[in-house]
């Protein structure tokens, strides 16, 4: 009986076996679409990231173009002789405050930043950011009654 008892799970794993020999098939086949389509995704989104890349470097590079000519006009506004590029030096921080008669803090309202950075500025320890040398140079540039006017909305 063991043997017929054998022989019969033998014969139903076969079975078995055979019946879901076509379902794994079609498993499989879908499984490697998938797997296909996933990887055309992946190429059309590195695509779409290097697209996205170049234009914001030509983005930036047509922001530089302009900066130039935003700096040129904060020049010639500071220093009345166009042509002229004008470099933030302590002296002319300290010159410009006296000139408005603003104390270090007035002054560091007018330019949004700390009084400490005022007084490291004015006291040759530290330089501001590139990137915001236009606008303070735009900002000293300004009238007693301007910058007092900036002054008082800043702290308002």
């Amino acid at each position: 009986m063991t043997t017929f008892a054998d022989s019969l799970k033998r014969e139903i794993a076969r079975v078995a076996r055979k019946e879901l020999r076509d379902e794994i098939a079609y498993l499989r086949k879908i499984a490697t679409l998938q797997r296909s389509e996933v990887a055309a995704l992946k190429r059309h989104i590195q695509s779409l990231q290097s697209e996205v890349r170049t234009i914001s470097k030509a983005q930036v590079r047509s922001q530089d173009a302009d900066r130039p000519k935003v700096e040129e006009r904060v020049a010639d506004s500071f220093r009345g002789r166009p042509g002229r590029k004008v470099l933030f030096t302590a002296e002319r921080l300290k010159t410009q405050r006296v000139r408005l008669g603003f104390t270090q803090e007035q002054m560091a309202k007018l330019l949004g930043v700390s009084s400490l950075s005022i007084w490291k500025w004015e006291s040759g320890a530290a330089e501001p950011r590139a990137s915001r040398v236009p606008l303070l140079l735009e900002r000293l540039s300004l009238g007693k009654r301007d910058a007092l006017a900036l002054v008082d909305s800043a702290s308002s």
